[in-house]
């Protein structure tokens, strides 16, 4: 490629066979051209290794396999920053190895930061993606409700208190600016599958910019091997949450914030984390009024 890629893609994928490769057509499909991908193995004992060494072979002016030392397995976090410490170009964005890009993602969020040069990352909502699957599928496809205003400029730290107090989905699909992206330190490696795009989101919103598209650029493969079914079939409605929120409190104290509405969100959750029951319940009265909400409404305007 000439001169520097505008986005770096990192893939990250372990034992993927099934939908690596068309995770990797997505990206190379891509409208936009001034593009690398750097395809980062976390140790995969099946054929998905083969099948990067394949693309890159093909392409290999914008496409890089990267690997733990020992072909080691050191989870998501790790391997994101792997590819994020050999990431070129000037913003970097992330695909899971079952999940695919639209054809126009890239130029969507490219386009994002370009018309906001405050903004340290920029996302959108995502597709819930069932059909992949084919006839029979258990519900279908739908796209996320961001739970935040689009197309406009969230000043920090909005977008962490709308997805600490569980008001605005984490954001996925995102693009960063890769200079930001190393100031924050990326990932959090402690967090190896579960809460790790919390983790980093949550030091990113703390002190930069976000802006929002309600265009959908990104497709969430739902099967039985992803880490979010694994997380619903443990039957814990919070799987994962107390270390997040926990580690969250720790992050807090080294960046000096000792009070505050982001501080007082957190005390809140923690309480309801440590009140699993409590929580459930109040839960489903929150879900039965708004129900309640939506049938008064449609009746009025019959």
């Amino acid at each position: 490629m000439a001169g520097a890629p505008v986005v770096s893609v990192v893939l990250i994928f372990l034992d993927a066979e099934p939908f690596l490769d068309e995770a990797i057509r997505s990206v190379r499909d891509q409208r936009l051209v001034g593009w690398e991908l750097l395809l980062v193995d976390d140790g995969s004992r099946d054929g998905s290794s083969e099948t990067a060494r394949r693309h890159a072979s093909e392409d290999p002016a914008r496409i890089r396999c990267l690997e733990h030392e020992g072909h080691a397995n050191r989870g998501m976090s790790a391997s994101r920053n792997l590819g994020i410490a050999h990431a070129g170009g000037r913003h970097v964005t992330f695909l899971d190895a079952d999940d695919v890009l639209v054809p126009e993602a890239l130029g969507t969020l490219v386009g994002l930061l370009e018309r906001e040069p405050r903004a340290a990352m920029a996302y959108g909502p995502v597709e819930y993606w069932y059909s992949w699957a084919g006839p029979g599928a258990p519900r279908a496809d739908f796209v996320q409700r961001l739970g935040v205003p689009t197309g406009v400029l969230l000043e920090p730290p909005a977008l962490l208190l709308a997805f600490l107090r569980r008001r605005a989905a984490a954001p996925s699909g995102m693009i960063v600016r890769a200079g930001v992206l190393r100031r924050v330190g990326g990932f959090v490696e402690a967090f190896r599958g579960m809460y790790e795009d919390q983790a980093f989101c949550a030091k990113l919103c703390l002190a930069h910019p976000v802006v929002t598209t309600a265009a959908c650029v990104y497709r969430y493969r739902q099967h039985p091997a992803s880490s979010s079914s694994a997380a619903d079939r443990s039957g814990q409605n919070d799987f994962g949450r107390g270390p997040f929120l926990d580690w969250l409190a720790g992050y807090l104290d080294e960046q000096g914030v000792r009070g505050g509405p982001v501080r007082e969100a957190l005390r809140r959750e923690r309480w309801w984390s440590e009140h699993p029951r409590l929580n459930q319940l109040a839960r489903r009265v929150r879900r039965f009024a708004r129900s309640l909400s939506r049938r008064l409404e449609r009746a009025a305007g019959a």
